[in-house]
Parts: C-alpha cells; structure tokens; sequence
C-alpha cells in the first residue's frame, strides 16, 4: 500500500463511484453458477454517482459515529451501526473513532444499477484513503464483495463490486476458485458512443429489494442451468458485436434474447407491468432491451436508433427517462485526507 498526503485519520476523504449497467451474463457471476461453470458478464460503469465522504467527527459533537444517508445514525459503538455495510466496512479497516460517513447518491438504491455495491467500494475506498492508504482496484473490488458475500451472507454475484471499482466497459470472467478476471474493452473509434447514443433508459418507479430475487435464482440454477450458459453466450456475443463495431439491430437482439432467458429464472423478475412496458418500448421503434439488476422493478434498458427516440420517449411518456454517459474511471478519491 502506498501512503497518501496526510495524517492517519485527520482530515477528510471524499470518493465518487461509478454505478453500472450490465448487458448480458447477468446471473453467471452468481456462486452457484461459476462454481459449475466459468461466469461471463459484459457491463459498463456509466455516469451517475455516489459520493462518500469519511472525516474525523469532532469531538465537541459528542458522537463516536455519525452516519448521513437515506437515514441519520447515532451509534457508540460500531456493532452499534445499522447499516450493515457501512458497520462491516468499518470494522474491517479498524477505522478509529470518533468519525463522520455521509452518503450522497445521483440515483436512489433498490433500482437495480449496483447502488449497494458501488456504496461498498466507494466507502472502503475512502476508508483506505482516510487511514493513509492507498489500494488497487483489485483489492477494492474483492473487500467490497466480501463484505457483502461472506460477512452478511448476501445472495448475489460480484460483478457489481469489480464494475464499480474499475469503471470502463468490461468483460468480466468468474472462476470456480471464485477469482475475476477483469478484460477492459478497447472498441473501434466511435463505437462505443454509437452504443450509448442508441441507449434510452426509463425509470419504472418500482422500487425492490433484489435479495429475495437472487435467493431464489440461486437455489434454481441447477434447473436453469441451460439458459444461464445461453446467457453467458450473450455476453460473449455482444462482446464480439461490440468489438467489430457497433450494429444496433444484432447487439438489441442479443439484449432481447437474454431478457427473454432471465425472466425464466425467478418468479419475481418481471411482471404484467414491466412486460407491458417492454411490448410498448418494441413496438415504438426499439431493437431490444432488457430489465436493468436483478428484476422486480427498478430501470428499463432499451437500444433505440436516434431517430426513434422522440416516438420512444411519447410511448414511454408515463415513465421517466433518465439519460446516461460512459464512466472510465471507476472509483476515484475526490479530496485525499489533509495535513
């Protein structure tokens, strides 16, 4: 670990951490999968944000720890914290107390971007950076997912944490031995813009909590087993479309044929709503997309040719677009902590 400008645990750290969009193989980086077969995902970090800020709390506040996010927490102790990221990551590092976590976010959680994943890296990041360390990407993505997998036992992939820290378009590869491969995805020129000028997403404004989702996906993988590795083809599709230059009508394709494979994965994915949604989107000119996360709500993800997008956005007029970049940095320390 290389030492950052500061005093350990004075000043103030401030990260922001990149949310992500997952095209294909969504579902293969679950344990239960990849300890079968090797898991493939192809996904990008997009440009919407959260930001951790991690400081010294003083002590004429009378606070050992203080948390800002969608809630305000009190606590004395760290087994003390609610949240159970942000008690996990803090006990992981030894970070010492008094100190102050506020958490601000472009997107609300439970809308199936990785908001929980990207909160795990960007606080561990600005942990690190508070104590006076400095840690690769790789190290960032693997805490965070510990965190999440093996302390609190929750029942999702990794793809999320290695999206978060690295930024960029990548082709992420899972291993039985539960190691990530991290292959960025250098494009043609122009290519990479021509896909996010064809991307249009649409909030759905149901919010869900992904975890009864992938509890059951999990415990159905060895009966989905034959869509999940035509899932995992999708990814490694796309790819190669991605790499030969972009062609909108075979990559919204490919979008349509996974999010046809996914929905058979869990009762709870998709719903009369959403499907209804997803006919009307089609219907007004797009050349496939998919549901955004696990399922059950959140964003809808459609590849659109620009001179669809007006009919597109009348169809959808009772959904809220919301418009998004590309990311290459992943997470980034904003303000390392001062002398």
């Amino acid at each position: 670990m290389a030492s950052v400008r500061g005093t350990v645990g004075s000043g103030l750290t401030v990260t922001r951490t990149p949310l992500r969009v997952s095209f294909a193989g969504g579902g293969t980086d679950l344990p239960a999968f990849y300890e079968r077969e090797w898991g493939g995902v192809l996904s990008t970090a997009i440009d919407k944000y959260v930001y951790v800020t991690v400081k010294r709390h003083g002590a004429l506040f009378d606070e050992p720890i203080r948390l800002n996010y969608s809630e305000t927490e009190i606590a004395s102790r760290v087994d003390d914290i609610r949240n159970a990221i942000a008690r996990e990551c803090i006990r992981l590092l030894e970070v010492g107390l008094p100190c102050y976590v506020s958490v601000v976010s472009d997107v609300p959680a439970f809308t199936g971007l990785g908001s929980s994943s990207s909160f795990a890296v960007g606080l561990l990041n600005a942990l690190h950076a508070f104590r006076g360390e400095r840690v690769s990407k790789g190290q960032l993505a693997e805490e965070a997912a510990r965190v999440e997998l093996e302390v609190l036992r929750r029942p999702m992939g990794k793809q999320d944490h290695y999206a978060a820290s690295y930024g960029g378009l990548n082709f992420l590869r899972f291993q039985s031995d539960g190691g990530v491969a991290v292959e960025a995805q250098r494009l043609p020129e122009g290519s990479l813009d021509a896909l996010f000028a064809h991307i249009m997403m649409f909030w759905t404004g149901i919010f869900r909590d992904s975890t009864s989702v992938l509890a059951e996906q999990s415990s159905r993988t060895p009966q989905r087993m034959d869509d999940l590795l035509a899932m995992r083809e999708h990814a490694v599709e796309a790819r190669r479309i991605l790499a030969e230059g972009f062609d909108a009508e075979a990559f919204g394709r490919v979008l349509g044929e996974t999010w046809e494979r996914k929905r058979r994965l869990a009762s709870a994915i998709t719903s009369d709503r959403i499907d209804g949604w997803y006919r009307r989107g089609m219907e007004a000119g797009a050349l496939g997309g998919k549901l955004c996360g696990a399922g059950g709500g959140g964003f809808l993800l459609f590849i659109v040719p620009p001179g669809r997008h007006s009919a597109m956005r009348a169809t959808m007029e009772d959904l809220t677009q919301v418009e998004i970049g590309h990311d290459v940095e992943g997470s980034r320390l904003l303000f390392p902590a001062k002398e």
